[in-house]
């Protein structure tokens, strides 16, 4: 994807996330979620699977696994409402979408869920605000109670949009692959 896509796909990204935040008024991941008339459904019996977003009839469903804590959940919700956010068209075939690992940067659908997830759950302002500061990422995500990799999602998409953090690389595609708890 040439250097235009991108920036252009990245201000598509963050301007759905920020109309989203603004039409909802909150960062609360559930609130969002039933502002957007997209049903959750929790504890769901999943093995390996952290979460599912199905499109059927108009209709959208997240259904979430048991083994998710609350942080993780939170995490994989903001994710799959990227999903619906961008990709009905392709969570309306037979299995719909579904999340064995998070933060999987090797397909485009799947960066896109992971970047506009890191838009609604955390504040550019805040991220900015840290960094000037001094602190790094690792330090910038535990306040921000967050993954790094997600932190390194929203400060990569955040260079593409103008600014200019210095980044130690891109987020890891696998971190959360078969992770329960934090």
């Amino acid at each position: 994807m040439g250097a235009t896509k991108v920036l252009l796909k990245s201000e598509i990204i963050f301007n759905r996330a920020q109309d989203t935040l603004r039409s909802c008024d909150t960062r609360n991941i559930d609130e969002i979620a039933e502002a957007l008339g997209v049903t959750v459904y929790d504890g769901q019996p999943f093995a390996d699977l952290l979460g599912m977003y199905i499109c059927r009839w108009r209709h959208r469903f997240v259904f979430l696994s048991e083994n998710l804590d609350e942080y993780l959940r939170r995490i994989v919700l903001a994710h799959e409402l990227g999903h619906d956010a961008f990709h009905q068209k392709l969570a309306a075939g037979s299995s719909g979408l579904q999340e064995f690992s998070l933060f999987d940067i090797r397909t485009i659908t799947e960066y896109e869920a992971n970047a506009f997830a890191a838009h609604l759950l955390l504040d550019s302002d805040e991220v900015c605000e840290l960094a000037r500061e001094g602190k790094d990422i690792q330090q910038i995500s535990q306040i921000m109670n967050t993954r790094m990799n997600l932190l390194l999602i929203k400060m990569q998409e955040m260079n593409r949009l103008g600014y200019d953090f210095k980044l130690p690389g891109p987020a890891n595609g696998s971190f959360l692959k078969g992770e329960r708890s934090v």
